[in-house]
C-alpha cells in the first residue's frame, strides 16, 4: 500500500498565519501537523508517500525533506491550483501505479490512529473504504448514508438536509478501481473534481464501498480555535521529560517537557506544557496546555492554553490565555493594567498590550 498526503490547500481560515506558512506546518504540541500525519501513515506500515503540494511546496519540502527522518520515502507531486481531491488522484497516477493506497488530508489530526480500518480494508479489499465520524452539524461535510453492515449506500457533499450525522473526515482507502471513477466524473458546481462524486460513482456502478466509524479524537486544524483545542488534547498525553536546564528557583508541576538547550529561570511551569529547544523562560508562569516553540524568549509573563511559535518573544504580559503567537512575533506591554488578553498574532508582528 502507498499513501497520498494532500498538502496543497491555501488555508484561508488560518489567516494571518497561512499568509507566511503552509497551514499544514502549523505546530501542534511543537510538531507540524504534516509530521503527525506522516507518523500516522508510517503506523500503517506504509513507507511510500506521495505529497501533493501547491505554491508553498518548497516550504513543505524544506521541513519534510525526502522523508527519511520520519521513516518514509516522499515523492512530491505539484498541483497547479486547488482542483479538488479527486484531481489529486489523477495527477498522482504515475506515482500510485496499480497499488492500493490511503489518501490522507494533510491538515487532519486523528491521534488515535486508523490501524484497525487499514487492517479491515486489507482483509476485505472493497473498492473503497471511507472513515466516518459522528458530528453535530453534518452540513459542512461530505455525508455518508450506510446500510446495516457498514456498506455505503449514498454520499452527499454538504447537504442542506442531511439524512445521516456521519461525516467523511479526511482518510480514505482505495484500490485501483478509483482511477476509473475519477476519470468518469465531471467537475462540480464549484469547478472541482470531488472525491465524494468519485466514490458515489463506484457505489452507483455496483462496487463494494464500505465505511468504518472512527470513535477517537478527530480535528480538522483549519481554524485557530481548532489548533488550540487540538494542541491541548495532544498535550494531555505528554510524558514529562527535562533535557534542558531548570534552575533551583524554578518549579515544574505535572507533565512538563523542557527540550534540550532550553533554560527555565526563576519560573513556574504547570503541565501539560512544552518548552522548546533553545527557549529562555525567565521570571514567568506557564500555565497548562501551553506550547512554547524553539528559540523563544518569555520574560516576566504568564501564558496559559496558548501556543508561541519559534522565535517569538513575550515580555511583561501577565495574562495571555488561549492565544496563538506567530514566528518571530513580539508581544510587549504599554504599562497600563488589565486582567488578561487573548491574541492571534501573525509572524513577525509587534504587539503592545496593557501591562
Amino acid at each position: 500500500m502507498k499513501a497520498l498526503v494532500l498538502a496543497g490547500g491555501s488555508g484561508t481560515r488560518l489567516r494571518p498565519f497561512s499568509y507566511s506558512m503552509p497551514k499544514q506546518l502549523i505546530p501542534i504540541a511543537n510538531t507540524p501537523v504534516l509530521v503527525h500525519v506522516l507518523d500516522a501513515v508510517r503506523e500503517l506500515g506504509v513507507t511510500e508517500v506521495g505529497v501533493i503540494v501547491g505554491s508553498r511546496g518548497p516550504e513543505i519540502e524544506a521541513v519534510l525533506g525526502d522523508g527519511s527522518r520520519f521513516g518514509v520515502r516522499i515523492t512530491y507531486i505539484a498541483q497547479d491550483a486547488p482542483r479538488g481531491l479527486a484531481h489529486t488522484v489523477v495527477i498522482a497516477r504515475d506515482f500510485l501505479g496499480d497499488d492500493d493506497f490511503v489518501m490522507y488530508l494533510g491538515d487532519n489530526m486523528l491521534p488515535d490512529g486508523v490501524v484497525s480500518t487499514a487492517e479491515e480494508f486489507t482483509r476485505h479489499r472493497p473498492a473503497a473504504q471511507v472513515v466516518v465520524h459522528k458530528v453535530a452539524d453534518p452540513r459542512s461535510f461530505g455525508v455518508a448514508e450506510l446500510g446495516p453492515d457498514g456498506e455505503v449506500l449514498r454520499l452527499v457533499e454538504k447537504p442542506q438536509q442531511p439524512r445521516s450525522d456521519l461525516a467523511l473526515i479526511g482518510v480514505y482507502f482505495f484500490t485501483p478501481a478509483i482511477h476509473e471513477a475519477v476519470a468518469a466524473i465531471e467537475p462540480s458546481a464549484r469547478g472541482e473534481l470531488e472525491i465524494t462524486d468519485a466514490i458515489q460513482w463506484l457505489v452507483s456502478s455496483g462496487a463494494d464501498v464500505r465505511a468504518s466509524r472512527y470513535e477517537g479524537y478527530w480535528k480538522d486544524t483549519g481554524k485557530v480555535e481548532d489548533v488550540l483545542e487540538c494542541n491541548s488534547h495532544l498535550l494531555d498525553g505528554l510524558t514529562a521529560r527535562v533535557d534542558g536546564h531548570v534552575d533551583a528557583g524554578s518549579v515544574l508541576v505535572g507533565r512538563v517537557v523542557v527540550e534540550a538547550g532550553a533554560r527555565v529561570v526563576r519560573s513556574r511551569v504547570e503541565g501539560p506544557a512544552i518548552i522548546g529547544a533553545g527557549t529562555v523562560l525567565q521570571d514567568s508562569h506557564i500555565g497548562p496546555h501551553t506550547s512554547i516553540g524553539r528559540d523563544c524568549l518569555v520574560t516576566d509573563s504568564r501564558l496559559e492554553g496558548s501556543i508561541a511559535l519559534d522565535e517569538a518573544s513575550v515580555t511583561g504580559v501577565r495574562g495571555l490565555r488561549n492565544s496563538l503567537i506567530g514566528r518571530a512575533a513580539s508581544v510587549g506591554t504599554t504599562g497600563r493594567g488589565t486582567d488578561h488578553h487573548c491574541l492571534v498574532v501573525g509572524d513577525h508582528t509587534r504587539v503592545e498590550v496593557a501591562a
